[in-house]
């Protein structure tokens, strides 16, 4: 049975980081893409990044590129977000989600299996 399990999530003040993990069991890690979308009260679900099956290849939305940065660790078949330079609209629950693919998929309807998410509240 897949499971994917976010933490590292909380409150933290504006200009702030944090970093989330993804721990995966029951598959294969090494061969799946892993992505990280955020949804805030009353929006869509939306994509923060994601990050190729080796590590070598990112994607990150415009809205968090400079600030977010998402690396992997297959050996330890977890996946990281880290969050600097926090700003208040980035209030929401984080998903990480993963997709068995040696591509780099980006949109939330690739992707087969889903954490259930962890609160990140930024602070003005």
């Amino acid at each position: 049975q897949v499971q994917l399990v976010e933490s590292g999530g909380g409150l933290v003040q504006a200009g702030g980081s944090l970093r989330l993990s993804c721990a995966a069991s029951g598959l294969t890690f090494r061969n799946y893409a892993v992505g990280w979308f955020r949804q805030a009260p009353g929006k869509e679900r939306e994509s923060v990044g994601a990050i190729r099956w080796s590590g070598t290849t990112t994607y990150y939305a415009d809205s968090v590129k400079g600030r977010f940065t998402i690396s992997r660790a297959n050996d330890k078949n977890t996946a990281y977000l880290q969050m600097n330079s926090l700003k208040p609209e980035d209030t929401a629950v984080y998903y990480c989600a993963a997709k068995f693919t040696f591509g780099l998929p980006t949109g939330r309807e690739e992707y087969d299996y889903w954490g259930q998410g962890t609160q990140v509240t930024v602070s003005s």
